[in-house]
């Protein structure tokens, strides 16, 4: 009974695995440039939902501090990147947002392609970090359960199916 009850604890948790095999940060052009890509796991749950026309939220962000020895450390910069996708059953294609810029492909795993990646992703501006400073850079990725439909997220709390993120923190000097 104990071998079962450790089984389905690990089916639980590879549901919500995030691998995170490409994470790059490079200083260019005077700002801070990320490269990542992430390989969700969803869960059954989410997949139901998602062929249902449900429509997911996907949220990369990456937070840049300055470490300060006598307070805090400073916030820097922040960048956010929201992605929408959604499934048409009328036309049986997917349809992933960013912003206002939309694109549709056919299945599912391209979708998710898309949503799990970014390159030359801007997270500093020139003028707001110092050449040859130390920083450190927080990022996340997660399926954003704020923004699904209100009836679905009275239940959420209580269900682990739905929490899917990876987060990593990374020192620059």
């Amino acid at each position: 009974m104990l071998a079962l009850g450790l089984l389905l604890a690990l089916r639980v948790a590879l549901a919500q695995a995030v691998d995170l095999p490409v994470f790059d940060i490079a200083r260019q052009d005077g700002g801070l440039v990320l490269d990542f890509q992430a390989r969700p796991v969803l869960s059954k749950a989410v997949e139901e939902a998602m062929q249902k026309g449900v429509p997911l939220y996907f949220v990369a962000q990456a937070t840049v501090l300055r470490p300060r020895w006598y307070w805090r450390d400073e916030r820097v910069a922040r960048a956010t990147r929201t992605w929408r996708l959604s499934y048409q059953p009328l036309t049986g294609q997917w349809r992933v947002s960013l912003g206002g810029l939309g694109q549709t492909v056919a299945s599912a795993a391209e979708a998710l392609a898309i949503v799990s990646r970014a390159s030359g992703w801007r997270i500093a501006e020139p003028g707001e970090i110092e050449p040859g400073e130390r920083y450190q850079v927080e990022f996340s990725f997660r399926l954003d359960n704020t923004q699904l439909p209100r009836p679905m997220q009275l239940d959420l709390a209580a269900q682990a199916d739905w929490r899917l993120s990876v987060e990593r923190s990374v020192r620059l000097e």
